[in-house]
C-alpha cells in the first residue's frame, strides 16, 4: 500500500514536470526566479508589499524578469526605460488588458477598464467623446468642480474645528463630480442613494487594497475570491432610481442605429459608467485623504502653499486652473504627494496582443505584463533620496516647477487614465480651496505622524488618522490688523504700509506687526493705534493663548463664561 502511494506521488511529479516545461518553452521569457509547481513564486515575494519584491529581483535579473503566479508567467517590467519602450514606444502590442478575475466575478469587464480588442476602442472611444460633451477640457466642467469644492469647504466648516476624520468627505466630493457629469446632477452628501453608492465603492477599494488581489489567480490562496457584488447591475440600478437611464438608453438607441456593429449594448453602457465612478472616485479621494497627511506631517511645507494662496489668489476668490501656473509651489507639492504616495503601484496588469520580440526575448500573446509604477515614481536618479517627500523634486534652481517623464502615477501609453485631466483638475482645486478656507492641524506631534500605508495590494491606502480643521480669518492668520480712532469722533483718512514700521518699535506687541494702518493726514487731536491681538492673546486672561482651546471661555462648571477680553470686533463707538 506505502508502495502504491509513493508510484503515485512519483507519477504525478513528473507529470506536473512535464507540464510545467510544456509551458515554459512556449517562447523565449525573461528570466526570473525559479518557480514552483502549482505555487509557483508565491512563497518568493512578499504579498504585502509587491512592490518592494519585484524591486528586489530586478536587481538580481534586470529591468524585465518573469515572475509565476501559480501556473501563469506574468512578464514584469522594472524602470522607467523599460515601461517607456514597452507601453509607450510599442503601445499597441503592450494595449491588451492583463485577466483580472475579481472583475470577472463582479461581472464588469466590459466596460473600459477590464476589456480588450474592439469592445475597449469603442468604449474609450465613446467615454472620452461624452465625457467631452458633458464639459470634459471645457469651463463647464472647471465649474462643477469648484462648485463642489465649495460644497466640501462649507461641509468641512461643519467640524467646526474638532478632531474629524476626513475620510468620508473627501470621498464624496470627487465622487458628486462624476455624478454632476454623468447625471447631470449633485446630490446632498446624506442622500440615500448617493450613501449606497459611496459604500458599494468603499467596498471596492478594501478588496483591491488586499495583498491577495495580487494572486487571486489561485483559488488556494484567494481569500476574496468570493465577490458577490455585480457592478453592471447595481449601475443600472442606481441609474434607473436616478431617473437618467432612459437618457442613456436614448445615447445607446442612437449609436446603433449609427452603425449595428459598434460594441455598444446596455451592459457595456452601465459597466462603463460603473468603472467611471469606479476609477474616479476612490482614487481621487484617496489622494486627497493622503495629502492631506503629508501636510500635516509637513506643516512647513503646507505654510509656503498658503502664503503662495495669499498671494496669488487671496482669501475671497474660488482658486481655478489658470492660477496653477502662477503658483509653482504648490504645483509641485501636488506632484510630489501623487508621486510620493505611490497610489497604484503596479498598475493594472496590461497583455501583449500578439507574439512580439522585446528585448531579445519572445513574450508570446495573451501574456500578462506587470509595469511597476513604483520603479518609476521612485528612480533615485530622477528624484534624489526618493523616499522623502520633497516638493524640491519637480521645482527647478529659481523656484519654476519642472516636468519630469517619470511623473506616471497615471500609467502611461494606451492605457493611460482616460480621466487624467479631470483627476488633476479635482486635486488642484480641492486642495487650494481647503488650504485657502482652514488651517490644519494635527492632534499628534507631527513627528508622531506614520505616512506608511496600511495596505499596499492594487492601491496604497493611507492610515486613518484625525485632524482640526480650523477656519481662517478674511485675513492672513500672521496678519497683524490695527484699527485708528479719532478722538473727536471723526475718522481719519488712513493708508496701509510698511514704510513707517521702525515707528512703531517700543508698543507692546509690536514683534506680531506685519501690516500696519498709517494715518494719511495728520488732523487735529490725537490719533491712538490699538492692537487687537494684545487683548485676546493675553495670557494672564487666557492661558497658552495660542492653542486652540474652547475652555477658554468655560467655566470650571463647564458653563458659557464671557470675558472682558474678547474684542474680535474691536470695542467702543467705531
Amino acid at each position: 500500500m506505502d508502495l502504491a502511494v509513493v508510484l503515485v506521488l512519483c507519477l504525478s511529479c513528473l507529470l506536473l514536470i512535464s507540464l510545467w516545461k510544456q509551458s515554459s518553452r512556449k517562447g523565449k521569457l525573461p528570466p526570473g526566479p525559479t518557480p514552483l509547481p502549482i505555487l509557483g513564486n508565491i512563497l518568493q515575494l512578499d504579498v504585502k508589499n509587491i512592490s518592494k519584491s519585484l524591486t528586489n529581483l530586478s536587481k538580481l535579473y534586470g529591468p524585465v524578469f518573469t515572475v509565476y503566479f501559480g501556473m501563469k508567467p506574468i512578464v514584469v517590467l522594472h524602470g522607467y526605460e523599460a515601461v517607456k519602450e514597452a507601453l509607450i514606444d510599442l503601445g499597441e502590442e503592450f494595449s491588451g488588458r492583463g485577466a483580472f478575475p475579481l472583475a470577472e466575478r463582479a461581472n464588469i469587464v466590459n466596460g473600459i477598464l477590464f476589456s480588450n480588442g474592439k469592445t475597449w476602442k469603442e468604449m474609450r472611444r465613446f467615454s472620452l467623446m461624452t465625457l467631452r460633451n458633458f464639459g470634459m477640457g471645457k469651463r463647464s466642467i472647471e465649474d462643477r468642480v469648484q462648485e463642489e469644492a465649495h460644497c466640501l469647504v462649507e461641509e468641512l466648516r461643519k467640524t467646526n474645528g474638532l478632531p474629524c476624520d476626513p475620510t468620508f468627505i473627501l470621498g464624496c466630493a470627487p465622487c458628486n463630480v462624476i455624478c454632476s457629469i454623468i447625471f447631470q446632477n449633485r446630490f446632498d452628501y446624506k442622500d440615500p442613494v448617493f450613501l449606497d453608492l459611496m459604500e458599494r465603492l468603499n467596498e471596492i477599494l478594501r478588496i483591491l487594497s488586499s495583498p491577495w488581489v495580487q494572486f487571486a489567480e489561485i483559488s488556494v490562496f484567494g481569500k476574496e475570491k468570493n465577490v458577490s457584488f455585480n457592478g453592471g447591475e447595481y449601475c443600472q440600478g442606481t441609474l434607473t432610481r436616478i431617473g437618467v437611464f432612459g437618457a442613456s438608453v436614448g445615447i445607446l438607441t442612437d449609436k446603433e442605429k449609427q452603425n449595428q456593429q459598434l460594441e455598444f449594448t446596455l451592459e457595456t453602457l452601465t459597466t462603463t459608467v460603473f468603472d467611471l465612478f469606479g476609477a474616479g472616485t476612490e482614487t481621487t479621494s484617496t489622494t486627497l485623504r493622503y495629502g492631506l497627511l503629508l501636510l500635516l506631517k509637513h506643516p512647513e511645507v503646507t505654510a509656503k502653499v498658503q502664503e503662495e494662496i495669499d498671494h496669488v489668489i487671496g482669501r475671497h476668490r474660488s482658486p481655478c486652473m489658470q492660477d496653477r501656473s502662477h503658483m509653482p509651489y504648490t504645483d509641485a507639492v501636488v506632484h510630489e504627494i501623487q508621486r510620493y504616495i505611490d497610489l497604484v503601484p503596479s498598475s493594472l496588469p496590461h497583455m501583449v496582443t500578439h507574439d512580439i520580440e522585446f528585448r531579445n526575448y519572445i513574450i508570446p500573446k495573451g501574456t500578462s505584463v506587470l509595469v511597476s509604477l513604483s520603479s518609476v515614481l521612485y528612480d533615485d536618479k530622477v528624484f534624489p533620496n526618493p523616499e522623502i517627500f520633497d516638493p524640491g523634486h519637480f521645482l527647478d534652481e529659481s523656484g519654476n516647477f519642472k516636468k519630469s517623464d517619470c511623473f506616471t502615477p497615471f500609467s502611461a501609453g494606451k492605457r493611460i487614465c482616460a480621466g487624467e485631466g479631470l483627476a488633476r483638475m479635482e486635486v488642484f482645486l480641492f486642495l487650494t480651496s481647503i488650504l485657502q478656507k482652514f488651517t490644519l492641524k494635527s492632534v499628534v506631534d507631527p513627528k508622531d505622524i506614520d505616512t506608511t500605508p496600511i495596505a499596499n495590494g492594487f492601491a496604497s491606502v493611507p492610515p486613518p488618522y484625525k485632524l482640526c480643521l480650523i477656519p481662517l480669518n478674511a485675513f492672513s492668520t500672521s496678519l497683524l490688523v490695527m484699527v485708528q480712532f479719532h478722538c473727536r469722533n471723526n475718522r481719519n483718512d488712513f493708508k496701509l504700509g510698511k514704510d513707517n514700521q521702525e515707528n512703531l518699535k517700543g508698543y507692546d506687541g509690536y514683534e506680531n506687526f506685519l501690516i500696519v494702518i498709517i494715518p494719511a493726514n495728520m488732523r487735529g487731536g490725537i490719533d491712538i493705534l490699538t492692537s487687537l491681538t494684545s487683548v485676546p492673546h493675553d495670557d494672564k486672561e487666557f492661558p497658552n493663548p495660542e492653542v486652540f482651546d474652547p475652555g477658554h471661555f468655560l467655566d470650571e462648571s463647564d458653563n458659557f463664561r464671557k470675558s472682558d477680553y474678547f474684542m474680535a470686533f474691536s470695542t467702543g463707538p467705531c
